[in-house]
Formats: structure tokens, sequence, C-alpha cells
């Protein structure tokens, strides 16, 4: 299972010419079974993606291209993790 950080950068003006693209891309992810779950990084630092059912190599493909990171609006950090212990409600992780 995969985190993703996409912090904003020093282009973040640039956002709202590209959300449409970049909310595909979010789509598109769902679609594809491979994002569990996206949301914001609060107060306005950027989004987060919970990602699984993908080898790293192609999340980084797919990170590639996202428009919020081509057009260098976000940084893309990927935290991979091993699930060891979860509530109930998210078994299906671990």
């Amino acid at each position: 299972m995969f985190i993703v950080l996409l912090r904003f950068s020093g282009d973040k003006a640039k956002a709202g010419r590209f959300m449409e693209g970049h909310k595909d891309w979010i789509r598109r992810g769902f679609d594809d079974g491979v994002f569990l779950m996206t949301g914001s990084l609060e107060p306005n630092r950027g989004g987060l993606v919970l990602a699984a059912g993908v080898p790293r190599a192609d999340l980084e493909i797919r990170l590639s291209g996202d428009p919020f990171v081509v057009e260098g609006i976000v940084d893309a950090e990927i935290l991979e993790v091993t699930p060891s212990r979860a509530d109930s409600r998210l078994g299906f992780l671990a």
C-alpha cells in the first residue's frame, strides 16, 4: 500500500488551470481500482492519495501522468506502507 503526498510547490497558483485534468486523473485512478482514497492536506498544503494493488513502478508511471505533477504544481512523495494491524473496519487493507 502507498500513501502519496502531493505537496504544493512554488507554482500552486497554476492549479486552477489544470484542476479538471487533475480530477480526471483521480477519477481514472479510482476507475482502475488503484486509488482507495484521496483528500486535501490542510491547510491548503496539497493532497493525499491512498493507493494499493500496483507495484511502485506502476504507481510512479501513473503519477507522472497527473497534470499537477507534469506542470510542477505539486511535488509527489511516495511512502510505501506494510500494514501490520488495522481496525476491523479497515481489515481489507491488512
